[in-house]
């Protein structure tokens, strides 16, 4: 029988990068059974950098969207799973980054990368290249995070980037995240002085979803979390816990963020409990 491990870690950006950056994780996993991961959609913009074989990630589970290989891959606000094929064994880093950081680290608004996966190059050119040799490179987890810090804050320094987000924007995007997306949106307006109309498209033009979605998405990204941790809840705990008037309203998003029922993901997620 193959030994099943997995290793990895995690860390938060350097404190001149956590504006833009969510936190950094490392991860070696290997001899589990060959399949599908679905990889979430939630709150951060997600790159993760093979330090291994191309990943091979299609924009959707089982709906037959096209497997493309990514040496390194960016990916912005999503509505669904992306699905991650794999052969039991995935190396790699994860950098979340926060769709306000979006201007600063690559230059563009977060509203230009949903619902889109792209190679890393295509945003940061050299820089993107010169990150995979290093990261590749360096033979601990510290030495890697330290090399995200130096070439993630050369990004950010490189100027010609409008960096500023409307502030009214960044507020609702703080409220919504604070509060796990249990914010009623027409009340946020109010409060922040614009009608839920406004406040919308402003919001869809910075990050690509409505406040009305991305409460949702950050809804689901609760249960998630719940669903996957160690001795999960019952379903009908995660429900309640994450804000859904019942077990059936987390079913209907289930579905519709993962293209499977609760319980057909939690078969088929080979990578559930391999931390």
């Amino acid at each position: 029988m193959e030994d099943h491990t997995a290793a990895g870690t995690g860390a938060r950006p350097a404190p001149a990068l956590r504006r833009y950056v969510d936190s950094y994780v490392g991860f070696d996993l290997r001899g589990l059974p060959a399949g599908v991961h679905c990889g979430p959609p939630g709150r951060a913009l997600t790159t993760v950098i093979s330090l291994a074989d191309p990943l091979e990630v299609a924009a959707g589970v089982d709906d037959g969207s096209p497997v493309t290989r990514f040496g390194s891959v960016a990916g912005g606000l999503m509505c669904r799973s992306v699905a991650i094929h794999h052969d039991g064994r995935q190396q790699g880093v994860q950098v979340a980054l926060t769709p306000l950081g979006a201007r600063a680290v690559y230059g563009v608004p977060a509203a230009e990368l949903a619902h889109r996966l792209v190679p890393l190059d295509e945003l940061l050119g050299a820089l993107a290249v010169e990150l995979s040799d290093r990261l590749r490179s360096a033979t601990t987890w510290a030495a890697r995070f330290a090399v995200l810090d130096e070439l993630l804050l050369r990004a950010v320094g490189r100027g010609g980037h409008e960096h500023r987000v409307r502030p009214e924007v960044a507020e609702a995007w703080r409220r919504l995240v604070a509060a796990r997306g249990g914010v009623q949106v027409g009340a946020l307006a109010a409060e922040l002085g614009w009608s839920r109309r406004y406040l919308g498209e402003r919001f869809r033009g910075e990050l690509g979803l409505s406040p009305k979605t991305f409460a949702r998405v950050l809804r689901f990204a609760h249960a998630h979390e719940l669903a996957a941790a160690e001795g999960p809840l019952p379903w009908g705990e995660v429900a309640a816990v994450s804000g859904y008037a019942d077990q059936a309203h987390l079913v209907r998003d289930w579905r519709e963020f993962t293209g499977r029922s609760p319980r057909a993901w939690r078969r088929g997620e080979v990578l559930l409990g391999a931390g």
